[in-house]
């Protein structure tokens, strides 16, 4: 999968070091994957959700944090849409970030 942008990772790590090692190790398995449709996801993520609008929310750190991406399975590609912790993201709606 081609994940569009590690940046957005980099940022949120650089304020949460404890972050920096899961964020990295998610980023090598979902640049590797080849996810063709959600059931692929869950596969490898059994915990991931898909609260709609090809929105897959991910925990990260034992669910210290959030991970929401968009991903166009068509062209395998993943989008960073959110990352933050677990409060910050009880105050978004994950299928319109």
């Amino acid at each position: 999968m081609r994940v569009i942008a590690k940046s957005r990772l980099r940022e949120f790590w650089e304020q949460h070091p404890d972050a920096k090692e899961p964020l990295e190790v998610w980023y090598r398995e979902a640049s590797a994957a080849d996810w063709a449709t959600p059931q692929d996801v869950k596969t490898h993520y059994r915990t991931a959700s898909f609260p709609g609008c090809d929105r897959v929310v991910f925990n990260i750190k034992g669910n210290t944090y959030r991970l929401i991406v968009h991903v166009l399975y068509k062209f395998r590609t993943v989008y960073i849409r959110f990352v933050g912790t677990h409060s910050d993201y009880d105050d978004i709606d994950a299928t319109t970030v």
